[in-house]
């Protein structure tokens, strides 16, 4: 089973209103759930997948990131940029509960510079800031779910 046979299978699932498709084939198994997190895809051969479902059955969230007492106040200017989160997890701005955050405000990144973790589905993504810049706001607060496309830092270019 390709990409290709999994996006139909997600396109039938919209379509019939199902919210959940389980298949198992000799040495394959998948599992498809709808719900606010997106369709999970879980495979037994080449590993896991993550599908959203098409936009126009998202519900819409509204969130407003106040920042922490402790943080300082924030350095944004409407030119910055985002780094956002390239899929649905939970963010960790540091690697280890005891470890000191990857980056904070006024931080100096580059592109290859880690930023954060996202967990999903058991398994830790390094973020990398894909831009230089100076860190202006961190907009997502550590260990609470996040979306695909959700802004997580606003960086100021250089």
């Amino acid at each position: 089973m390709d990409f290709e046979d999994i996006k139909s299978i997600v396109e039938l699932m919209n379509k019939n209103s199902i919210s959940e498709f389980e298949m198992e084939k000799e040495d394959f198994k998948i599992k498809l759930r709808r719900g606010v997190e997106g369709y999970t895809a879980t495979t037994s051969e080449g590993g896991p997948y993550l599908l959203t479902p098409p936009p126009q059955s998202l519900p819409q969230v509204t969130q407003s990131a106040t920042p922490a007492p402790s943080e300082a106040a924030p350095l944004s200017s409407s030119n910055d940029n985002a780094i956002t989160s390239p899929m649905i997890g939970t963010f960790y701005s540091a690697p280890s509960p005891d470890a000191a955050s990857y980056v904070e405000v006024g931080t100096e990144v580059d592109a290859e510079t880690v930023v954060c973790i996202i967990e999903a589905m058991k398994v830790m993504n390094e973020i990398k800031a894909e831009t230089k810049g100076v860190i202006t706001e961190i907009l997502a607060e550590n260990a609470k779910p996040v979306e695909f496309g959700q802004a997580l830092f606003k960086v100021k270019p250089l």
